[in-house]
């Protein structure tokens, strides 16, 4: 849609319906001012857009861009680079709303917001590499839409649907079908098989986008789960508090706060996309009893750099949004570029240990090829165990003797008889039991202070 099309529009933002289109079959918080090149970027190319506009999901959903032709009008692109996005869509299609347009720096081709939004050429340069369903969500479908992997928990994949289209989005596969919802026989057949499954305690509300969904709607899935007297947890995730944080709103947070134990899990890649409005986003879900986590995704040239990810955890950590995953990229076809050694995630948690928080290191998984499930990665500490002595090093390469308690070890290591040898390491360490290196990293990080 042209500009003038959308000021033509906006007017009428109040006047929609309550589902967002393709969806047929509190109190505010003191914030600071958008960073300056957001609201430079939004007065530039949205430039007669009201703020109750501009701040209404509806409206910002409705006027994502979604062809070359209405990105070309917005922003600087190259008579090249307009052919070679417009043959990416084809293919993957672009979707991308406007607040999180106004987030790139178009002056920058490497930009790291850019990357995650505007088709890159490499999506169909590179598409036989990798799966079209790396994790086997198709396989493990027990009905349509319900992925059942792990013992105590579901996936509920309510629509393919989302305000923005990531290009390294899992569930690629998904955009080459059109838009869809869940009908409500297709929901119930879930839920029945959930209720007739009572190992079941934890469910994932996902898709697509499950907030694409309007409130209504959500609350009538939400509520018939609540009425299942073995789930215990329910689970959002979403990345609306980043690509559309206005949706974030008093209605879907007063409803939320009425069905108990609520998590959301959202997808913060970047320091940058930690706006004011995400911030108030998480802010209001935070005080209706929602605790939100984050699920980064390691992508190359976005945020894979020990910096770039500390950053990202000590903003999260300001807005009270705890760095739970991050993920390897997956083998997903059309991602390859933006696909990372997993050497890269293991040095980036080498790099973070010890020079910030614990709580501000997410932990780094891979989700397994065919439905593997995931597994956690780390830096390795164990240099060595022999009998009851571990060998170990700590974030500054020094190496610690520690012993465990006799008698008391697990009989399953070196042992006979559930009776382990008691063998004596000397590593003739100080009487510290400590080996520090050469260099006397011991202190550098020390601060003496004298009155």
């Amino acid at each position: 849609m042209t500009k003038s099309a959308m000021a033509a529009t906006s007017q009428a933002s109040g006047q929609v319906e309550e589902e967002p289109p393709g969806a047929a079959a509190r109190s505010e918080v003191d914030v600071e001012p958008p960073s300056s090149t957001a609201d430079s970027n939004r007065n530039r190319l949205f430039p007669h857009i009201p703020e109750e506009a501009w701040n209404d999901w509806r409206w910002q959903f409705r006027h994502r861009i979604h062809t070359v032709e209405e990105l070309a009008e917005l922003v600087p692109l190259t008579t090249r680079e307009q052919a070679q996005i417009k043959l990416v869509t084809t293919k993957y299609p672009l979707s991308v709303t406007p607040h999180y347009l106004s987030l790139i720096n178009f002056n920058d081709p490497d930009d790291p917001i850019r990357k995650q939004a505007i088709p890159s050429f490499q999506e169909i340069a590179l598409a036989d590499i990798g799966l079209e369903d790396p994790l086997a969500e198709e396989r493990d479908s027990v009905v349509p839409g319900l992925v059942h992997r792990y013992p105590d928990r579901v996936l509920m994949l309510l629509t393919n649907l989302c305000p923005m289209l990531c290009r390294h989005c899992t569930r690629k596969r998904e955009w080459q079908h059109g838009g869809w919802v869940r009908t409500p026989g297709e929901i119930e057949t879930m839920l029945d098989y959930i209720r007739r499954n009572t190992g079941i305690r934890d469910v994932i509300l996902s898709g697509g986008d499950p907030l694409t969904l309007s409130t209504h709607r959500l609350e009538w899935v939400i509520s018939r789960l609540r009425q299942i007297e073995h789930v215990e947890i329910i689970r959002i995730g979403t990345r609306c508090p980043v690509v559309l944080p206005q949706r974030i709103d008093d209605e879907l947070c007063d409803m939320l706060s009425k069905y108990g134990a609520i998590w959301l899990n959202t997808h913060f890649n970047h320091p940058r996309e930690v706006t004011p409005e995400s911030a108030l986003a998480c802010d209001r879900l935070l005080r209706c009893g929602v605790p939100v986590n984050n699920q980064s995704v390691l992508l190359r040239g976005v945020n894979d750099t020990v910096e770039t990810q500390t950053k990202l955890s000590h903003e999260l950590l300001k807005i009270k949004v705890r760095p739970y995953y991050l993920f390897q990229c997956d083998e997903v076809q059309g991602t390859e570029h933006l696909r990372t050694p997993v050497e890269t995630g293991i040095e980036i948690l080498e790099g973070m240990r010890g020079h910030t928080s614990g709580l501000a290191i997410p932990t780094f998984v891979i989700d397994l090829p065919q439905g593997g499930g995931k597994i956690p990665l780390q830096p390795n500490y164990v240099l060595a165990q022999l009998g009851e002595e571990w060998i170990l090093r700590n974030y500054q390469n020094r190496i610690f003797q520690y012993r465990n308690p006799r008698g008391l070890t697990s009989p399953t290591n070196g042992s006979k008889n559930g009776k382990r040898a008691s063998t004596h390491l000397d590593l003739s360490l100080d009487k510290n039991s400590v080996l520090a290196p050469a260099s006397g990293a011991r202190d550098e990080n020390r601060v003496i202070v004298r009155s």
